[in-house]
């Protein structure tokens, strides 16, 4: 079988509230084995068989719709996509020991064109770093992210269907998966 990752945008914020005991249940009566997850943000790792990313997105996505009845945004990775974004290293030694930030990665539903990229990336200072990766938008705050002035929300506008983790998040989830 082959481990996917789930990555719920908007999950236990606000009224969005659920347990990694009913997200687990949800994603089961979906039909998916080997359904666990970290943390309580919306991280679910499964197994998937080899089906169509677009079809299990919208699996996933129309079926959690149904049963918590409010939309959840939904990014895939698979676990070999998973140790590429946690392998990539976009930031020199000297920027990550200039910050006492955490790593953010920004996973998206699509690649970005070069326009998009561009558009993005005109946001960058030296406070706040940003990187691509093929589908992914690495940032590195100077320090808490509630004292960047990044403008996220121009960003997330640029990119479509985001969701962002701390890539310790990330690694953590790569060393649960083996």
């Amino acid at each position: 079988m082959i481990s996917s990752i789930a990555f719920l945008r908007g999950m236990n914020l606000g009224r969005r509230r659920i347990t990694n005991v009913d997200l687990t249940a949800a994603f089961e009566g979906l039909g998916f084995d080997g359904v666990w997850t970290y943390r309580a943000s919306g991280n679910v790792v499964f197994e998937d068989a080899g089906q169509e990313r677009t079809a299990l997105v919208q699996r996933i996505e129309d079926g959690l719709g149904k049963a918590l009845a409010y939309e959840v945004p939904t990014v895939l990775r698979s676990a070999e996509e998973l140790a590429a974004i946690v392998a990539f290293e976009p930031f020199t030694p000297a920027e990550l020991d200039a910050s006492t930030g955490k790593v953010q990665v920004t996973l998206l539903g699509d690649a970005p064109d070069e326009a998009a990229r561009a558009a993005v990336l005109a946001h960058a200072t030296t406070d706040d770093r940003l990187a691509f990766g093929p589908s992914e938008l690495y940032w590195l705050p100077i320090g808490r992210m509630s004292d960047s002035e990044l403008d996220t929300n121009a960003i997330h506008k640029v990119l479509g269907l985001n969701t962002t983790r701390t890539l310790g998040t990330l690694q953590n989830i790569l060393e649960k998966l083996g």
